[in-house]
């Protein structure tokens, strides 16, 4: 690249990394700022010092912890039911051939067309009639079949790059079709697997409409942020956002190394 292209390119970078950083900036530097000095105006972009006051107001706040954990049990659910759909489903979709192939990778794209808002009250119902309503399985069903679909396009795309010599190289060995993928096309593909993961662990942990209306006593963070978002002060929202950011940053954090793997860089210990 000349000079002008690198410009260009570190410029966009530079504007595309403050657009991301800035807001969890100072999301993270509000929650840790006293209380009094939310308010200020203008407001600092460092605190006079670093206060634990909201953050522990925010978790003695009645009904947060339980949300808490529910918002983790939900979205550690959601990571296991699409996984085991959507690797299954991407590796029947990459490795057979069988009529309707092409409709069917459609008609899974399809699914994500009706929005959520538009199924409310029939998922209520239907969830009321299956004694799934206000249950955490029930909200961790929902969020499955929000994520699979992208997930199975996703998990296709990665075995696809998987070499299928290398399964009939271990099929010839002795190895039947199921342990050819547990123990060659599976391994290969963990990097990929990971960040459809991590995109199935964030849908989840992020996900509040549907966990809204299907829920009343067992409520996910989100769902409970937004129930009490009119009546709480400024602080516990701040507050409130940070525990949206932290659990997801965490999580992608311990799945890092396999995202480098797949990028065929080295990730360090």
């Amino acid at each position: 690249m000349n000079l002008k292209e690198k410009t260009t390119f570190y410029t966009l970078v530079i504007v595309i990394l403050l657009w991301v950083l800035l807001p969890l900036f100072f999301i993270t530097i509000s929650t840790f700022t006293p209380q009094k000095e939310i308010y200020a105006w203008p407001k600092p972009l460092v605190p006079s010092k670093f206060s634990a006051e909201t953050l522990l107001f925010f978790l003695k706040s009645h009904g947060v912890i339980p949300s808490l954990l529910n918002s983790i049990i939900v979205a550690l659910l959601t990571l296991i039911l699409t996984t085991l759909i959507s690797a299954p489903a991407g590796y029947a979709i990459t490795r057979f051939s069988f009529k309707g192939k092409d409709t069917f990778r459609m008609g899974i794209l399809l699914i994500r067309m009706f929005p959520v808002p538009l199924l409310a009250i029939p998922l209520a119902v239907t969830f009321i009639k299956w004694k799934l309503y206000d249950t955490l399985i029930g909200v961790a069903f929902v969020h499955t079949a929000m994520a699979v679909p992208f997930a199975v396009i996703i998990t296709s795309a990665i075995f696809a790059g998987v070499p299928e010599e290398l399964e009939e190289a271990a099929i010839i060995l002795g190895c039947g079709r199921l342990k050819a993928f547990l123990k060659v096309s599976l391994p290969l593909a963990l990097p990929g697997l990971a960040a459809t993961a991590m995109f199935t662990f964030v849908t989840s942990w992020n996900e509040v409409f549907a966990a809204s209306i299907l829920t009343l006593n067992s409520r996910t963070l989100p769902a409970h942020i937004l129930v009490t978002l009119n009546a709480s002060p400024l602080y516990f929202r701040f507050a409130g956002g940070f525990f949206m950011i932290i659990p997801a940053i965490i999580f992608i954090f311990f799945m890092r190394k396999y995202l480098f793997h797949m990028w065929g860089i080295r990730a360090g210990k």
